[in-house]
């Protein structure tokens, strides 16, 4: 890394107790809620700062709403099966404005994306054990 890189980031860094506490403010704000995992990771501040910074910015997207991006969330966390993200991101959805209807849907077609992996992967793997009758 260039010196010139490496002092930017040092710099950033002698604020990463503040920043880190308007990280926190701010996942609160987005979800609702300050997810359990959050203070674990804040244990390595100086990587925390990085990565909650990242995660916020690509939690707002400029490219769709809030509703938008918490449904995604929600399709996603169902999809690995990731319970608590999930609740989190039902959350935020609702309170971002989404209606059941919308969660559910998310979590059906994630149920659906889901279902056609396992399947194709499944299937191929089936294939090469039992190839096709001609």
């Amino acid at each position: 890394m260039n010196p010139e890189t490496s002092k930017k980031i040092e710099a950033f860094l002698e604020d990463r107790e503040e920043i880190c506490d308007g990280l926190f403010e701010q996942f609160e704000e987005t979800l609702g809620v300050v997810p359990f995992i959050l203070p674990i990771l804040r244990e390595r501040s100086d990587s925390f700062a990085f990565n909650g910074l990242g995660d916020l910015y690509t939690f707002n997207p400029e490219s769709m709403d809030r509703v938008t991006a918490e449904l995604i969330a929600v399709a996603a966390s169902a999809a690995t099966g990731a319970d608590g993200c999930l609740k989190v991101h039902i959350g935020a959805a609702m309170k971002e404005g989404a209606t059941r209807e919308q969660v559910r849907d998310a979590i059906s077609i994630a149920g659906l994306v889901g279902k056609t992996g396992i399947l194709g992967g499944a299937f191929r793997v089936m294939r090469t054990a039992i190839p096709d009758e001609k």
